[in-house]
């Protein structure tokens, strides 16, 4: 067995059916020995949407994606979509072909150090010099990428060690000293958050993307109807509990819902299940719920006391950490009558619910939403590009369930919503599958069309079409004296003609009411399409400035017609 067919193996003994790549001279030994095997190789039409598909893939369906492309240029094109898993927390494997061993740091044609250029955003990188080490490396990675903090692996392969001969394939793991991810929870800690719980009069629920990693969604609807507590969510926690839940406010942060800031501040205790507290969560730091108990779960601790002061710490898996809690809560007969402070919320939260209007001309980019909504199940997952398209997303979609909502939340990628939507497609071929895109981000990787023609992948991509890159421009309108620089896009292509270049069908729509019949109808057609959506200029609203608390922020919803569905 040579070092190319061991990769190969290596992947499907980790149970990997499809790659996303792109070859390249480094990479062809490689590619030679995949011509004779079942192994699917998605060819997309560039490197950075290969990393972005296999992210897409990891987090539809909590799989280990894979991704492949040849040295140099191509290793470094898929540097952006391996920062986006990390910051994201998405498991990805990404192999690199690399010249030749003995030309390594000879500055040799189409050479680049990719694991010291994705050092800071790998959770580690291996690099075969025999191919004896690769069943090992590939095995490893997989292991490392899954467990603990989920991250991206990078494994850079030399090309003539993908041509080398095996004379073992030994798969043992390697040892990794220093790794080894704590799961459980210190059950002294969980006792004591008990405590919190129990003297807590307005506890609150904050969780993130860590609570859908680690399959806690039942456990964290759980605790929250045990205490009466509300939840919020981080962006990437969109579906950690059902939006449709009495308990469920919404989105927390500078987008977020006005209930979900507006009462932060006035909890007692806050318990936060696998978020970072990032800036765009907390708003200025000295300002968020100052006078509130904290508790923060995480699997990494380096993420405990980062950004906010924490009262009481639990390291460890969310899902484990919640089961051992609702369980303390169970034996202890831990209960608390917060019905007030709930129903408090629960009033304020109808009041302050998102309106849309159903009716004007040009069309509301939130009513696009809410009929795109309408026109799925639960099942159906969302991908949303970067700007306003993905924060009206956040506002207007109510995600129900986990692993449904995928979005670039901590790197902000533009270009990521679409290409993450094949890959989501591929792990979840039964699921609906809708690219949620503003025409900026769109026009980044609009070559994935040939991608979804080639492979018939019925993905449904919509492009917002304002010509501006909205919230860039909504940035400069507020708070740059309407000073707007270069986010005016002038002449776009016209997409329908651009998609049914690529073979792709493409429908252009003005009016109120045929998002929801042309989605429906994409659905019942199982084939790849296009909708051109023209909508107004519209400002993705409320939202906190730049240094402001949680609770100031500026705008509201302004329609003429306000309705609720």
């Amino acid at each position: 067995m040579r070092g190319g067919e061991a990769i190969i193996q290596s992947l499907k003994n980790m149970g990997v059916k499809t790659i996303f790549g792109y070859p390249g001279g480094q990479t062809i030994p490689f590619y030679d020995m995949l011509y004779d095997s079942d192994m699917e190789h998605i060819l997309v039409r560039h490197e950075q949407c290969a990393a972005h598909a296999a992210d897409g893939y990891a987090r539809a369906s909590g799989r280990v994606g894979v991704c492949l492309a040849t040295s140099g240029p191509g290793a470094t094109n898929l540097v952006t979509g391996i920062a986006t898993a990390y910051m994201d927390s998405s498991p990805i494997v990404a192999i690199t072909g690399q010249v030749p061993t003995h030309l390594i740091g000879n500055d040799a044609f189409q050479e680049a150090d990719i694991i010291g250029i994705t050092m800071p955003i790998t959770k580690h990188s291996f690099q075969p010099k025999n191919p004896n080490y690769i069943p090992s490396m590939i095995k490893s990675g997989f292991e490392i990428a899954a467990s603990g903090r989920p991250g991206p692996v990078v494994i850079d392969v030399p090309k003539e060690v993908q041509e080398g001969e095996l004379s073992d394939f030994d798969d043992s793991l390697i040892d990794t000293p220093g790794y080894n991810p704590t799961t459980k929870g210190n059950l002294r800690q969980i006792r004591k958050a008990c405590n919190l719980i129990k003297d807590a009069k307005k506890p609150m629920i904050l969780a993130g993307a860590g609570v859908i990693i680690s399959g806690a969604c039942c456990e964290l609807k759980k605790l929250a109807h045990t205490i009466n507590a509300p939840v919020m969510t981080s962006l990437l926690g969109k579906g950690a509990i059902d939006e449709t839940d009495d308990l469920a406010l919404g989105m927390l942060g500078m987008h977020g819902r006005k209930v979900s800031n507006d009462y932060i501040n006035e909890s007692d205790l806050l318990i936060a299940i696998g978020v970072r507290f990032s800036d765009r969560t907390t708003g200025r730091l000295d300002s968020f719920a100052p006078d509130t108990k904290v508790i923060h779960i995480d699997i990494d601790p380096a993420e405990i006391g980062k950004n906010v002061d924490v009262d009481l710490p639990i390291v460890g898996d969310a899902h484990n950490v919640l089961t051992s809690l609702n369980n303390y809560l169970k034996e202890y007969k831990v209960s608390r009558d917060v019905t007030e402070w709930a129903n408090m919320i629960k009033e304020k939260k109808q009041k302050l619910r998102p309106r849309v209007s159903y009716s004007d001309v040009p069309l509301k980019p939130q009513t696009v939403i809410k009929e795109i909504a309408e026109a799925l199940t639960s099942d159906s997952i969302l991908t949303t590009d970067v700007g306003q398209n993905q924060m009206w997303a956040a506002h207007f979609f109510e995600t129900q369930k986990p692993r449904k909502f995928i979005s670039s939340g901590g790197l902000g990628t533009m270009g990521f919503g679409f290409p993450a939507a094949i890959g989501a497609k591929v792990a979840c071929p039964e699921y609906p599958v809708v690219s949620l895109n503003g025409d900026g981000g769109f026009l980044m990787v609009c070559q994935e069309l040939a991608t979804i023609r080639e492979y018939d992948l019925p993905v449904i991509a919509i492009v917002l079409e304002n010509r501006t890159l909205g919230m860039v421009y909504q940035w400069q309108s507020l708070l740059y004296n309407g000073r707007h620089s270069q986010t005016l896009l002038g002449n776009s292509p016209d997409f329908v003609k651009l998609a049914e270049s690529f073979g792709v069908n493409g429908v252009r729509i003005t009016e109120p009411g045929e998002t929801k019949k042309e989605v429906a109808s994409a659905i019942k057609d199982n084939e790849p399409v296009l909708l051109n959506i023209v909508i107004d200029s519209e400002e993705a609203l409320p939202m906190l400035p730049p240094g402001a608390g949680i609770s100031e922020m500026i705008g509201e919803y302004k329609l003429e017609k306000d309705v609720i569905r």
